[in-house]
């Protein structure tokens, strides 16, 4: 197949020609798209470029086999990103030392136990100095940090988290709120 005619096709088609064709060529073409995007992605996750790499490689290994479950009921730039969002977490998940460490579940249900503690507000996460933030996020809980990645790094808005994490509104307006609390409380605490 002619490489110029695949470079204007949609992801979406590509994704079908691939999956159709079990095309290692085809592939390519969707890495090429997408490798700047998921090293960065998984470069938030890990504790080196080389781990990144790694990272990123085994993204588009488990892409490959898993791409047949992509049914196109989203774009497919905002389902990669959900994979390699998963992908990255998992990842740290097994890898931590923190494996014991009760993991807090948070529903759609918001419930106002904390009315008394300070509300963190986005100007006072963007005064935190930015190597002890690092540190601050390499302590708290992955889905934790992906979901303030998405919202700050990412610059993701409410409804596109919504999107990605397939969770309503509510649920993640909670998670940002108490994972930026996680963080300030991890910031403080170094």
């Amino acid at each position: 197949m002619n490489t110029n005619k695949v470079d204007h096709i949609t992801d979406e088609e590509l994704v079908r020609k691939i999956v159709e064709k079990n095309d290692t060529h085809l592939f390519a073409i969707l890495y090429d798209r997408y490798a700047g995007v998921v090293y960065n992605k998984c470069y938030g996750f890990s504790k080196s470029k080389e781990e990144a790499q790694d990272l990123t490689h085994d993204v588009f290994v488990r892409l490959f086999v898993k791409l047949r479950s992509f049914k196109g009921r989203s774009k497919f730039s905002t389902w990669l990103y959900s994979f390699t969002y998963n992908f990255c977490v998992n990842y740290v998940q097994r890898n931590s030392a923190k494996k014991n460490e009760k993991v807090t579940v948070v529903t759609d249900v918001i419930k106002d136990e904390d009315a008394e503690t300070e509300e963190i507000d986005d100007a006072s996460l963007f005064e935190l100095k930015s190597e002890k933030l690092a540190k601050a996020m390499q302590i708290i809980d992955p889905s934790d940090k992906m979901i303030l990645l998405m919202k700050y790094q990412d610059d993701m808005s409410i409804k596109e988290i919504c999107e990605v994490l397939d969770i309503g509104e509510s649920a993640v307006k909670m998670r940002v709120k108490r994972a930026k609390e996680k963080v300030v409380k991890a910031y403080n605490d170094l």
